[in-house]
């Protein structure tokens, strides 16, 4: 038995970690009542009404898709004395040949569409936005990440949700084109559908604070000049400028029934690398914003829902507490068999459940498929929170740090985030806990044990075997590259 000291702190850490992630599992549980799949598409703009837009697509070494995304922007139906196009392009690699291949191809068509390069990526892709609006000739203007791929009739679906002078930013939904390429990518559908589907649906029908994704939206131009303009502060410029915007009373909406569709990265060390991104930047703008939204003169719900949006990330850390906590406390603690307990720790995992199992039902997919994905979300989650718990912590008490971007299809190769080990003991540990467990008899401890080791498994195994085959595919071109200088004899004597 543990010592009284440790039997009595352990379950005390354990019991917080769980109350504090049930305020997010109740909140979850809040959208899922609020949520309403109805949706209406707006008016038509008349063809002599259509604004002025500079479509506008940050590029850095996107040797893959560069040309893909210029000649999307090209093919979209929209009136061409009324469409800028402004390839943001910061690469040092090849895209640049690319990039202007493709756009001069847009010009042979009649198109405006220019190339802006700038000596220093100083801001990154905040920096590379605000240097392209000093030449932007819309006053509407939106936004391509490189990997997206908007339809021909996407703007003439979505300016009209913004024909309202108060409307500031309007936000498509994504969708995406490799969903069922792997279990990961099933996974990660799965979350951002969660997010796409439901969160910003409810936030936007209950008037509360949304942001714009960074891609796939327009903004109206005066909207971002009033917020102070993209600031370079954060690794989520698109999230700091949304609130910014909003807190200087501009409304935002959001258009479910536009997509864009675009892809999701194939590698899980390239999704740690995006998720880590946005984890960490958006604990940077929750640490920027904080006391200015405590003291604006927006609603109070208002206010404690973009607390809660804005700290959502800090479930990371307390998973990652909880994963340590639980065999101690699930195999000695005085808390196991307790009701409340429990309930607790149900309201915790069948809340997120049921949020994405609900996201995948709205959109049509059917039950085994949904279940399966749940499952597979909820894991790749669990698995995620050693690289996220860095993230976050770097987040609120660390430097900005530099922006990586998502490798793309056929790009460079992410860096490894977190470490294989420390997931692959984790799995270790509760793997052990749930034998434990088994031979005790405590068989409600059972599914949770089982389900955090196979999260912790599957992250861990599936880093570990990415890091391996990086590994090998370095040594076989180091080994070629070698081969390649020798001398057009050696190698051939006897």
């Amino acid at each position: 038995m543990l010592p009284v000291a440790e039997s009595l702190l352990f379950p005390a850490l354990y019991a917080g970690c769980l109350s504090l992630l049930a305020v997010y599992g109740a909140h979850r549980l809040w959208m899922l009542r609020r949520f309403n799949s109805i949706e209406t598409p707006a008016a038509a703009t008349p063809p002599e009404a259509l604004p002025r837009i500079t479509v506008q697509l940050p590029v850095y070494n996107e040797r893959a898709v560069a040309a893909r995304v210029i000649a999307a922007a090209g093919a979209l139906d929209y009136p061409s004395d009324r469409i800028q196009i402004q390839v943001l392009d910061d690469s040092g690699d090849d895209t640049c040949k690319i990039v202007d291949q493709a756009v001069a191809a847009l010009c042979r068509q009649g198109l405006d569409a220019v190339v802006v390069r700038r000596t220093e990526r100083t801001g990154f892709k905040a920096g590379a936005l605000d240097a392209g609006m000093l030449t932007a000739t819309g006053e509407l203007v939106c936004i391509f990440d490189a990997d997206f791929m908007p339809r021909p009739e996407f703007l003439r679906q979505l300016v009209p949700h913004i024909q309202d002078p108060k409307v500031g930013c309007v936000q498509a939904r994504w969708s995406h084109e490799n969903r069922d390429e792997s279990a990961l990518t099933r996974a990660q559908a799965t979350l951002l559908d969660g997010h796409f589907v439901i969160e910003h649906k409810v936030r936007h029908d209950a008037g509360l604070f949304f942001n714009f994704n960074g891609t796939a939206g327009i903004w109206r131009r005066a909207a971002i000049r009033d917020a102070g303009g993209w600031q370079t502060d954060t690794l989520t410029e698109d999230l700091d400028l949304s609130y910014r915007a909003q807190l200087a009373g501009w409304r935002f909406v959001y258009a479910p029934e536009v997509v864009s569709p675009a892809e999701l990265p194939q590698s899980l060390a390239a999704f740690k690398t995006q998720q880590h991104r946005w984890a960490k930047g958006s604990a940077q703008v929750l640490k920027k914003l904080a006391k200015r939204i405590y003291n604006s003169s927006t609603p109070l719900p208002v206010r404690l829902e973009a607390f809660i949006h804005l700290s959502s990330n800090v479930g990371y850390p307390l998973v990652l507490a909880l994963s340590l906590l639980l065999p101690v406390v699930h195999l000695h603690g005085p808390l196991v068999g307790d009701a409340a307990h429990l309930a607790i720790f149900v309201l915790c995992t069948l809340s997120v459940m049921l949020f994405y199992e609900r996201g995948q039902r709205a959109l049509g997919r059917g039950v085994l498929r949904r279940l399966g994905d749940t499952l597979l979300a909820m894991s790749l989650g669990i698995g995620l929170c050693v690289s996220q718990s860095g993230a976050v912590f770097a987040g609120l008490f660390g430097t900005r740090g530099v922006f990586e971007r998502t490798p793309k299809r056929g790009g460079y190769r992410a860096l490894a985030r977190g470490l294989p080990g420390i997931e692959l003991t984790l799995a270790l540990w509760l793997g052990w806990a749930a034998v434990c467990a088994a031979r005790a008899g405590l068989w409600g401890s059972l599914p949770f044990l089982a389900l955090f080791t196979a999260s912790f498994l599957w992250v861990g195994g599936l880093s570990l075997w990415e890091a391996l085959a990086v590994q090998v595919g370095s040594s076989r071109r180091f080994a070629k590259a070698q081969s390649s200088r020798r001398s057009p004899g050696e190698g051939s004597r006897v």
